[in-house]
């Protein structure tokens, strides 16, 4: 015997489709999400879980955040959670487990209006000062390749320095540059 469906029952099947695809998002929201980072100033690391069961773990960011303090000064700013999972995600698109070698993470405002005095290709409002940058390279990966898993990304800000070997990641609004 054939059927044949109804107006309505091709709207419901395509509504649950679209709420089905909703759902799968959600589910990788409960992953847990892990950073490996190499502080090349300090030599500090971290490489721990600090995402898990939908929720960020206090300790393992704050520990994170201490391998991206400001080396000069020893300050350790609140990095925006975000950062760690567009590097997570730029680390899933590299398909590696090399640490993120952290050229500069947080910048207090008083190393930031050094370098800015210093150079004109440093921001006076950096993001770096608001804990929402990183400057990394990935050892065995080619600086193009970082550049363009970050770009893939799509989490805010990715600035190519290929002279000076790093690049730029911030959670700060899409935008891309090159610099020196």
């Amino acid at each position: 015997m054939q059927t044949i469906m109804g107006r309505r029952s091709l709207l419901r099947l395509g509504g649950a489709a679209a709420l089905s695809s909703f759902a799968l998002p959600a589910l990788a929201d409960v992953a847990p999400r892990r950073a490996t980072l190499l502080n090349l100033h300090t030599g500090d690391r971290f490489d721990d879980v600090y995402f898990e069961n939908g929720a960020y773990l206090k300790d393992a960011l704050a520990e994170a955040m201490k391998v991206l303090r400001d080396w000069r000064t020893g300050d350790v700013g609140p990095m925006d959670p975000k950062l760690f999972d567009a590097l997570a995600a730029v680390s899933g698109k590299l398909e590696t487990r090399q640490p993120f070698q952290i050229i500069s993470g947080y910048r207090s405002p008083k190393t930031n209006a050094m370098l800015a005095a210093r150079s004109s290709g440093v921001a006076s409002n950096s993001q770096h000062t608001l804990g929402k940058a990183v400057d990394v390279r990935v050892p065995g990966v080619a600086l193009a390749n970082v550049h363009k898993a970050a770009l893939s990304v799509s989490a805010g800000g990715v600035g190519l320095y290929p002279k000076s070997n790093f690049v730029h990641v911030d959670t700060g609004r899409v935008r891309r540059w090159t610099g020196v």
